[in-house]
């Protein structure tokens, strides 16, 4: 039905040749931005329903209470439904050093809630489909889960800020919410999410269209494919310096792998620049000395390596 609408707006309304470029360009940007921003009205406000049973202070208490790989595993899991966003970084990061949660459990949730977020899970699944965005999901719970339990192991606790460990932020009493507020919630959450990343899925499906209308295919495949391995490391390396959420990346990895450019490599990409941007490893300074900064860049760089080769491999 999208497509079809797509397809009359550029084809018939617009007068435009089906096999030109501008028109393959002009489809893509309309049917993937119909696609994305009705998803993500739906989807999100789900999630965010979901979201009401898990406030801030619920979730400090539940990965408190456990040490190790539970904690990790359960920190990765919450990691997907709480919202994180740079800004919220250090206060995050503080609140769950203040409440005894473990220092490699704190950074499973770092590592999971930017990469697979709700806006990351709905926008994969409606532009490469089921079964990429279950295993994109899954790989990336896995290097939360994993790097979050080497920090954890290599007992780091030295490389936070000793001023952080003095800081009390207290404890919030948690207001129950009938069915209602939980609505009001989740729609003023969708709104909200929607609000914050809609110029950048229209940005990324603008660059993505473009791609996907000029870009020869031939070059991407011949630079990007499977068969060259420097591409991985080239792209997580390329990414990390980048500033841009999931919203703005994941359109223009799904145009570059419709060029030719292996899934995994594309992914790894994405990954680096929602996981290890510079803006963030900024803030987190904040918090934490440059030696454990350079510890997690170096566990979540290769984790992220090795499950793009992975995705080359197994697709």
């Amino acid at each position: 039905m999208i497509q079809s609408l797509a397809d009359y707006i550029v084809y018939k309304l617009m007068n435009i040749e089906p096999h030109t470029k501008a028109g393959s360009a002009l489809n893509f940007f309309i049917y993937d931005t119909i696609k994305i921003f009705l998803l993500l009205a739906i989807l999100i406000y789900t999630i965010s329903f979901i979201r009401s049973y898990l406030p801030p202070e619920k979730v400090k208490k539940i990965l408190s209470r456990e040490h190790e790989f539970l904690g990790n595993i359960l920190a990765a899991l919450l990691g997907i439904v709480t919202p994180f966003c740079s800004c919220s970084a250090v206060p995050l990061f503080i609140g769950f050093i203040e409440a005894g949660v473990p220092l490699g459990v704190t950074f499973s949730f770092l590592v999971a809630s930017p990469v697979i977020n709700e806006v990351a899970a709905t926008m994969l699944f409606a532009l490469f489909g089921f079964k990429i965005a279950f295993i994109y999901i899954l790989s990336g719970l896995i290097i939360a889960i994993i790097s979050g339990f080497i920090i954890g192991r290599l007992h780091l606790e030295h490389l936070v800020e000793d001023y952080v460990y003095n800081i009390h932020v207290g404890q919030t009493e948690v207001a129950s919410m009938n069915l209602r507020a939980r609505h009001d919630f989740a729609f003023n959450s969708m709104k909200d999410i929607v609000k914050r990343v809609w110029l950048f899925i229209l940005l990324g499906v603008a660059i993505g269209a473009l791609i996907h209308g000029y870009a020869p295919l031939d070059f991407m495949s011949k630079i990007a494919g499977k068969n060259n391995l420097l591409a991985v490391p080239l792209a997580t390396i390329i990414g990390i310096p980048l500033y841009s959420n999931a919203a703005g990346t994941i359109p223009i990895v799904h145009a570059l792998t419709e060029k030719g450019v292996s899934i995994g490599t594309a992914l790894s990409f994405m990954m680096s620049i929602t996981a290890l941007s510079v803006p963030e490893m900024i803030i987190l300074r904040k918090v934490i000395k440059p030696k454990l900064i350079a510890i997690f860049i170096g566990i979540v760089g290769i984790a992220i390596m090795f499950t793009g080769y992975l995705f080359n491999i197994i697709i």
